[in-house]
């Protein structure tokens, strides 16, 4: 577990960099919500690591200017496994 409200924006933010990950994926890696992941790198982080959270802040960017793609992706998935689905269900 994460030890201290210094550590865990830093570690955070490692991991985000690191994997190239979304606040989703980092909130589910380490057992927080979205909204604590927001707060940790957008209040905390600026004042603990400011390179980093540059760095964050920049992945962050090009997560949102991506969300629609990856929105529209995950909908292109889902109707194609239900069409799956059906096509199983008929044979």
């Amino acid at each position: 577990m994460i030890r201290s409200a210094e550590q865990r924006p830093v570690l955070l933010g490692e991991y985000m960099v690191r994997n190239s990950a979304t606040v989703r994926a980092a909130a589910k890696h380490f057992g927080i919500s979205k909204s604590t992941v927001h707060k940790d790198i957008r209040t905390r982080l600026p004042h603990i690591d400011r390179k980093l959270f540059r760095e964050v802040e920049k992945l962050l960017e090009l997560n949102k200017q991506e969300r629609h793609i990856r929105g529209g992706l995950a909908t292109r998935r889902k109707y194609r496994q239900q069409r799956m689905d059906t096509e199983e269900k008929i044979e």
